[in-house]
């Protein structure tokens, strides 16, 4: 679906558009005239995440983000995601490898991007899993810049502890029926991040080489009270990327468009406002 049939969609409308034989599911969000000339936001989401999940308390954050700086923006599902297609066998031939990450910064992201037209490199904003994959995409591909939310350049012990209480709470919880009602799959959705985060083989995974080779401007942004990740996080980016500007958000969890939505309006809007 081109970018000028993107724009057609009504506001909170999404869409689902073939990519590879996939189909996945987009949003669009419009902006002022001026905006045409102006890099595009890019929204990625956490690895529990998809498009009508950036909305939290009520608050629509990419939209408030797009209109506030001026911009357009995009957004989609990954594949096993809100209501783009599962993957078959998620837990078995369908289960990630460690480089799933990679895969998606580097094949479906840049293929994703070119079926939209869009004319300039966009600005990434990526958060938790897609705060990585922006990581790697920029580490490979130009970009007018990227916001790395809650990112992850390497495993630490606090996000294994975390993401092993999530398996427990979907198995025991009611984290299952509330995912539902995002996912048309959650099991797809849930798996698919859970296994490969508690698998042996991404015990070593570690993308702060690649950051290396990023020279776009960076924001990176995390809540003080972040439990998948310290703040190791933003100083292994920092030590790669020395470009980089950061923001540390108190009374915030993992997720700041949820626990801090103006503090993070305002810090973007800030770091936004020179770019092209």
């Amino acid at each position: 679906m081109p970018e000028q049939a993107m724009m057609g969609l009504p506001l909170d409308a999404s869409a689902r558009m073939p990519l590879g034989g996939v189909n996945l599911e987009v949003r669009a969000i419009d902006g002022p005239h001026e905006a045409a000339g102006r890099a595009p936001l890019v929204f990625l989401h956490e690895g529990l995440g998809c498009v009508s999940l950036w909305r939290q308390r009520g608050r629509d954050w990419p939209t408030e983000l797009c209109h506030a700086s001026g911009r357009r923006g995009w957004l989609y599902s990954r594949r096993g995601y809100g209501s783009s297609d599962p993957i078959d066998d998620v837990r078995g031939r369908g289960r990630h490898g460690p480089d799933y990450m990679h895969r998606e910064a580097w094949q479906t992201l840049p293929a994703l991007l070119r079926a939209w037209g869009l004319r300039q490199p966009p600005v990434l904003v990526g958060h938790s899993d897609g705060a990585t994959i922006a990581l790697l995409y920029a580490a490979r591909h130009p970009v007018a810049g990227c916001i790395a939310i809650a990112p992850h350049v390497l495993v630490e012990k606090v996000a294994l502890q975390a993401i092993a209480a999530a398996r427990n709470a979907y198995l025991h919880s009611d984290l299952r029926a509330r995912l539902a009602r995002h996912h048309a799959d959650p099991d797809s959705a849930f798996w698919q991040w859970n296994d490969v985060w508690l698998s042996e083989a991404f015990r070593s995974f570690d993308i702060r080489a690649e950051c290396r080779r990023i020279q776009a401007p960076l924001l990176l942004v995390q809540g003080e009270q972040d439990e998948y990740g310290t703040l190791a996080q933003l100083d292994a980016i920092a030590a790669a990327a020395p470009q980089a500007q950061r923001v540390v958000l108190p009374a915030c969890g993992h997720s700041p468009h949820r626990d801090q939505p103006d503090a993070l309006l305002q810090a973007c809007l800030a770091w936004l406002a020179p770019l092209p």
